[in-house]
C-alpha cells in the first residue's frame, strides 16, 4: 500500500527530539506533529505545561540558566529550538532568552555531542529590506528592532559553532506562522502549521545539513524571499496563503504607501518601541 504523504515527510532518524518553547504557539501546534519524527520527545520551556503524554518528556528550563539547559539538552539527538522571546520588547529579557540562551543552547549541545539543530529564525532579520524587494540567504542581515537582532545573533552564533565543532544548523527565518493570514503583508509571510512541520522534517533528515538560512514561508504567490539556497534541504510546501487572499482583502484597507509598516518587510516591528526597561 502507498505511504500518505505525512508519512513520507515523517522518517524516524533520532530516537530523542528536544523540542524547546514547548508552551508557545508554535510549540503547541509542533507537539503531537513532531512525535512522528522521533520515539521520544522531550518538551521544554520555562514554565509549566502539563504533564507529559506517551512518548513525551517534560523538563523545565529557564534558557538563561545554563545549568537547566545542560540537563535540558543530556541524552537528546537533535534540537528544534523555538524558546525565547518572540516579539518585540526591552533589551534586558531578549538578552537573557534569546542571546544568552542561545549561546548556553549551544554549549550544550557541544559538551553533548548533539550534532543537529534548527534553530528559529525570523523574518526580522532582514525586516528593513523593503516590500518591493526579492531577496535571497545572502543578502546580508538587516534587522529591524532588538528581537531581529538577537535573532541574527542566532545565526552568526549557530554559524561559529558549525565552523569550529561540526553542529549542523538550519537557521529557519520564520515567516508568520498562524492558522490563516491575518493581514495583508501575511499574504507574502505566511507559513502554514503543516508546512512549517514540513520544513524542520526536511531539515532533521536531509543528508547533509551543514549551516543552512531558510525562510520560512508556505508556497505563496507573492513573496519577497527567493528560498532557491535552501534546495539542498528537500522543503517542497504544499499550502498557500492564496485561498485566503480575497477574504484578507474584502476585511482590510489598502496599504497607506507612506507609512513605514507598509514600505518594509518587517511591517510592525520596524516602528515598534523603545521600551522601558
Amino acid at each position: 500500500m502507498a505511504r500518505t504523504e505525512k508519512q513520507k515527510m515523517t522518517i524516524k532518524v533520532h530516537e530523542k527530539l528536544l523540542l524547546t518553547g514547548a508552551a508557545g504557539g508554535l510549540g503547541k501546534a509542533l507537539r503531537e506533529r513532531l512525535k512522528a519524527n522521533c520515539t521520544v520527545l522531550r518538551l521544554s520551556d520555562v514554565q509549566a505545561f502539563g504533564e507529559a503524554a506517551a512518548g513525551e518528556e517534560v523538563v523545565l528550563a529557564d534558557l538563561a540558566d545554563a545549568a537547566a539547559v545542560n540537563q535540558m539538552v543530556a541524552g537528546v539527538n537533535a534540537i528544534v529550538h523555538l524558546g525565547g522571546m518572540s516579539v518585540e520588547g526591552p533589551f534586558g529579557p531578549i538578552l537573557q532568552a534569546n542571546i544568552i540562551g542561545a549561546y548556553n543552547l549551544y554549549e550544550a549541545a557541544r559538551k553533548h555531542g548533539v550534532k543537529r539543530v534548527v534553530f528559529a529564525s525570523s523574518n526580522h532579520v532582514t525586516g528593513f529590506y523593503r516590500q518591493g524587494e526579492t531577496i535571497t540567504a545572502d543578502h546580508p542581515a538587516r534587522p529591524d528592532g532588538l528581537y531581529g537582532l538577537s535573532k541574527a545573533f542566532g545565526e552568526d552564533l549557530s554559524r561559529f559553532y558549525f565552523d569550529r565543532y561540526g553542529i549542523e544548523t538550519a537557521c529557519v527565518r520564520i515567516g508568520s506562522s498562524f492558522a490563516a493570514p491575518k493581514d495583508r503583508r501575511m499574504l507574502a509571510t505566511w507559513l502554514s502549521f503543516d508546512d512549517l512541520h514540513r520544513l524542520i522534517t526536511a531539515c532533521l533528515t536531509t543528508p547533509v545539513l551543514g549551516h543552512s538560512i531558510i525562510f520560512g514561508m508556505s508556497d505563496n504567490a507573492v513573496t519577497w524571499w527567493d528560498n532557491s539556497r535552501a534546495r539542498h534541504v528537500g522543503y517542497r510546501p504544499q499550502d498557500s496563503s492564496d485561498i485566503f487572499r480575497e477574504a484578507v482583502y474584502a476585511r482590510t484597507p489598502p496599504p497607506d504607501l507612506t507609512d513605514p509598516v507598509a514600505q518594509y518587510q518587517g511591517g510592525g516591528f520596524v516602528v515598534a518601541g523603545p521600551f522601558a526597561e
